[in-house]
């Protein structure tokens, strides 16, 4: 039964999502509690693999009884099941959050709206098992054409940003795809496995070449590295408030996964092209995306806008973590890319309450904030926190080891690039807390206070606990990395 979680993890938003179409034709009122439903059965079994995974090692899933290189194959190991589960909690949380975050516009639509969020959630767990780069395309599509639709579905300048979003999209998938064709050209596999014992023979091939740019530019758009970032900002700053967590927190860290599983597990990390190693450019493209992207979001006057850059700037993080070619700096990578997706989840349910509560969307309005509850400024504290790096939160310890492991590879200008996006980030949320307390636009003492749903404090309220909770307990995650995630070679 348990050789069978990763499928079941897929089939359970999958089939609700078909069915939830025919709900809603009949019991319009039953679809969010179907969804939620699915979202949480899909969570617990999310734990469970990652108990099974620990237990018993990697496994591999032959779809139909054929086995790969023919068949099917799904691969669920420490990397996957460890993503699955930080989904899976996040799923939840963002599906408790959407619902007083739901536009009025959606009344009459919930079908089509929760249909949309589970088939997200599908394609995001097929990239995360999927052991085939065409069968990564298929997911990655899945995933994206959920996503455009659920930007645009509040209409108005969203459906402009949907749109861009679509066309970029393509692109990257397209870009990707053709990737995946000079592969299949150069080996006569896709299965991950297969090209992981052809490509580092063939590696000075202008088709593995060319196949591994393609397939990184396609990715990069994915995940939004810049510059091929343009989607994303309009993109999460007007989507629907209820849209943005899911997005944020899962999308482009799941590309940025999909691309970590090729570069390490497919291409290996001692390749090189033109005596130039991989592994350098990516830390250098990295860096550069971490710094800009913190100064773009230092610029924002819009919160939404803000919380996108600041979104950018951690994929090149992430991007510097695992790329500096040695275990220490690929487990502060990936405990990185788990504290931001929570983060991430955080700063845009925050982002969420203080619009659709406080009627707040930039800067100067900020004030109003200072008539809010405690829960509110807490929770605001705790991920400033996380975003800057200050203990005892998951954000700290994920910057630590990527530092720790830029320090070991004797690469300073990792180092720098940390630091100085660190002091950038602690720059644009000292600007928050400056226009929340400051004297001018405070509100009255007559002001009446929002009385917020109880489901937007729990969701905020956890999210905050989790970032705190990834820093205590850091250590064992981190011996967990090095034992079941960091590849072999490393």
């Amino acid at each position: 039964m348990s050789r069978h979680l990763p499928v079941l993890l897929f089939l359970l938003p999958f089939l609700t999502a078909l069915v939830l179409p025919m709900v809603g034709l009949a019991r319009r009122a039953w679809c969010r509690p179907l969804a939620l439903a699915a979202v949480a059965g899909m969570f617990v079994l999310a734990l469970v693999n990652v108990a099974v995974v620990l237990r018993h090692g990697t496994t591999r899933y032959d779809f139909g009884g054929w086995a790969a290189p023919i068949g099917v194959e799904w691969v669920n190991d420490g990397l996957a099941c460890l993503v699955m589960a930080t989904v899976g909690f996040l799923a939840l949380i963002a599906m408790i959050h959407a619902g007083p975050t739901t536009p009025p516009s959606l009344a009459g639509r919930e079908a089509p709206y929760y249909t949309l969020i589970l088939l997200l959630l599908s394609g995001l767990t097929g990239i995360v098992f999927a052991a085939d780069l065409f069968n990564v395309f298929v997911f990655l599509e899945v995933a994206a054409l959920s996503a455009y639709a659920l930007v645009g579905v509040a209409g108005g300048r969203a459906l402009v940003s949907a749109f861009r979003y679509l066309m970029l999209g393509t692109m990257g998938s397209a870009l990707y795809l053709l990737g995946v064709a000079y592969f299949y050209a150069a080996t006569g596999t896709l299965n991950m496995m297969d090209l992981a014992e052809r490509v580092p023979a063939l590696i000075t091939s202008k088709a593995i070449v060319g196949g591994l740019i393609f397939m990184f530019l396609g990715l990069g758009i994915k995940m939004a590295l810049m510059p091929l970032h343009s989607w994303l900002p309009d993109a999460y700053t007007y989507a629907p408030d209820s849209v943005s967590p899911f997005l944020a927190s899962l999308s482009t860290k799941v590309a940025v996964l999909a691309w970590t599983r090729i570069m390490f597990w497919v291409v290996g990390p001692t390749a090189e092209i033109e005596h130039v190693p991989v592994l350098t450019l990516l830390e250098e493209l990295g860096a550069i995306a971490a710094v800009a992207g913190s100064l773009l979001a230092l610029a924002q006057s819009d919160i939404k806008r803000m919380f996108a850059y600041g979104g950018i700037s951690h994929i090149g993080l992430i991007l510097i973590g695992v790329s500096l070619g040695n275990p220490t700096g690929f487990a502060g990578g990936v405990l990185y890319l788990i504290n931001d997706m929570v983060m991430q989840a955080a700063l845009f349910c925050l982002a969420g309450v203080v619009v659709t509560q406080y009627g707040v969307r930039r800067l100067e309005d900020l004030g109003r904030l200072r008539a809010g509850d405690p829960w509110l400024m807490g929770a605001l504290i705790v991920m400033a926190m996380a975003m800057v790096g200050f203990p005892p939160t998951g954000g700290f310890f994920g910057k630590w080891y990527i530092m720790l492991g830029a320090l070991e590879a004797q690469d300073y200008v990792a180092v720098g690039a940390v630091v100085l996006t660190t002091l950038v980030t602690l720059a644009y949320f000292f600007r928050i807390f400056e226009r929340i307390f400051r004297d001018a636009g405070r509100p009255s003492a007559t002001d009446p206070r929002p009385v917020v749903p109880w489901s937007l404090k729990v969701s905020v309220g956890v999210l905050s606990a989790a970032a705190i909770l990834l820093g205590v307990a850091s250590d064992p995650l981190v011996s967990v990395l090095r034992t079941v995630v960091v590849p072999a070679g490393l």
